[in-house]
């Protein structure tokens, strides 16, 4: 049996409805305008840590913790939509610098190295999936055949220009066509030795360490670029914890600061320079504070004390 859908609301009804479960709200117009752009929905999961919950039936409850404000809530979706905009910014610089290791690496073998499976691993290329009876590799291929009719059909002047020339794309110019996710699958099928090497250039002890945080990167790339909350989530597809030293030690391998250390240290590598850590710092600082809730903390995040100390953090 299904409950019925929730009735349509005004957004002034959506006001109405916050401040009779208890959200205090002092400029009515200031929340509706606010509902309009972002939409009630969107704000509902940064209302879920202000709500109250019910320990006996172990549940939330539609009620909002004594003293929760509008304010706070929209100072927490704020900050979350910084923090995306922070990670895609990283993730932009380490997507096409990736590419462009694999692209070098596999390039040297064959032009068409994506499509050769003796430049790929075997468990790539010979070894079937049992429920679809196709190779990781043919299935990687069908989702670049994808990308590319997406190309055609968009007229990408790169796609044009290397069909007419040479009837097809050689790995730099199809490269040019992944999304993070493609790169990602590609990385792990190609052979240890080359993945190695991509994978110590960047700090990680191997290549299949790297393969995890390049699938957990997407994640979080997808959740930033998708406008979902990121601040307190639990990542999905999480990485080994790393251990080579005390602070790495501490650091949550499921929260997402684990992830922007990660994202930090292979900045170090590639822009040395970078005030991307700065930026960081001074996000942390609009976090929002004097709220009721002991779920609106940056421990969410996976914040660790002291991380300022932390040699990672130091320019």
């Amino acid at each position: 049996m299904y409950e019925p859908i929730k009735p349509w609301r005004d957004f002034a009804d959506q006001v109405a409805l916050l401040e009779s479960r208890g959200l205090r709200i002092d400029d009515r117009e200031r929340a509706e305008k606010y509902l309009r752009r972002i939409g009630y929905y969107r704000l509902s999961g940064y209302f879920h840590v202000f709500r109250q919950w019910d320990e006996t039936n172990q549940k939330l409850l539609d009620d909002f913790i004594e003293s929760s404000h509008f304010e706070s809530v929209l100072s927490l979706y704020l900050f979350d939509k910084k923090l995306r905009f922070l990670a895609l910014d990283a993730l932009e610089r380490i997507e096409m610098a990736v590419r462009v290791d694999i692209v070098h690496t596999l390039g040297k073998y064959d032009p068409m190295a994506h499509k050769n499976p003796d430049c790929l691993h075997g468990n790539f290329t010979k070894k079937k999936n049992k429920s679809t009876d196709k190779t990781e590799h043919e299935m990687w291929l069908e989702r670049f055949a994808e990308l590319e009719k997406r190309a055609e059909k968009k007229n990408n002047p790169l796609v044009i220009h290397n069909m007419q020339k040479y009837g097809c794309l050689p790995i730099w110019a199809a490269g040019c066509l992944w999304d993070f996710g493609t790169m990602s699958w590609l990385y792990g099928g190609m052979k240890y030795q080359d993945k190695n090497q991509i994978a110590q250039k960047y700090g990680a002890v191997n290549g299949d360490i790297f393969a995890q945080w390049l699938d957990s990167l997407n994640d979080i790339r997808n959740i930033a670029a998708h406008h979902d909350r990121l601040w307190n989530i639990n990542i999905h597809r999480s990485s080994a914890p790393i251990t080579k030293d005390g602070y790495w030690k501490r650091v949550d391998s499921k929260r997402p600061f684990f992830y922007f250390c990660i994202m930090q240290s292979m900045l170090k590598v590639l822009c040395p320079g970078s005030l991307w850590a700065d930026r960081f710092d001074r996000l942390l600082e609009e976090f929002p504070g004097n709220v009721p809730s002991r779920n609106i903390s940056l421990n969410r995040f996976g914040l660790i004390e002291n991380y300022k100390e932390w040699h990672l953090w130091q320019k």
